[in-house]
């Protein structure tokens, strides 16, 4: 759908140069002299990289509906993962590429969310926190205290994290996804 710069708003899709990109923020621009513009800061949907542009008032720009869907992790086959779309039930099948760093923390069952263009996914939203068990890491000695170093502890969904040092195997801990770092010790 072609839509002028003056629709444009935070939260919608636009297709620059065949790529998709999801607008972060947007500024008017109207000088004392010369025609008003628009200053768009959008962040591209597979690579997460920012793009800055300014487009004038005459300028058209092509949006692409987005949708936001409930997916389920259910398992993990070779290089490919299936996700069960919540509303349908259908199989959505998504390569360990197009995860990036999210299929480290896939756990069975895990929920999320799915965001589709032009009816393919685009990108999988991890939940900002998982709770995940420690598997392996080096012991934890008697005195160890949450300021004074970390250690590389493997999780039960495979991925290697930096811990505190008190952290011990079986310990259940909080992770957050987006910045991929231990949070808390947890008790389950």
């Amino acid at each position: 759908m072609i839509i002028s710069i003056n629709q444009i708003t935070s939260g919608i899709v636009l297709k620059v140069e065949g790529e998709l990109y999801f607008v972060v923020e947007y500024s008017h621009v109207k000088p004392a002299k010369g025609s008003a513009f628009v200053r768009v800061r959008m962040k591209n949907m597979k690579t997460d990289l920012v793009l800055e542009r300014t487009y004038r008032t005459a300028e058209r720009l092509e949006e692409v509906p987005m949708e936001e869907r409930k997916l389920q992790f259910s398992y993990k086959d070779g290089g490919e993962y299936h996700f069960i779309e919540q509303d349908t039930f259908e199989d959505v099948v998504v390569s360990k590429a197009q995860l990036g760093n999210a299929a480290n923390f896939l756990q069975d069952n895990l929920h999320l969310a799915g965001v589709f263009c032009e009816h393919k996914l685009q990108k999988i939203t991890l939940p900002n926190f998982i709770i995940t068990q420690v598997k392996e890491t080096e012991p934890g000695y008697k005195g160890d205290s949450s300021k004074a170093g970390t250690k590389a502890a493997v999780i039960d969904t495979g991925a290697t994290i930096q811990v505190p040092l008190f952290i011990s195997v079986d310990d259940w801990i909080k992770i957050d996804t987006r910045s991929e770092q231990y949070t808390e010790r947890v008790q389950k």
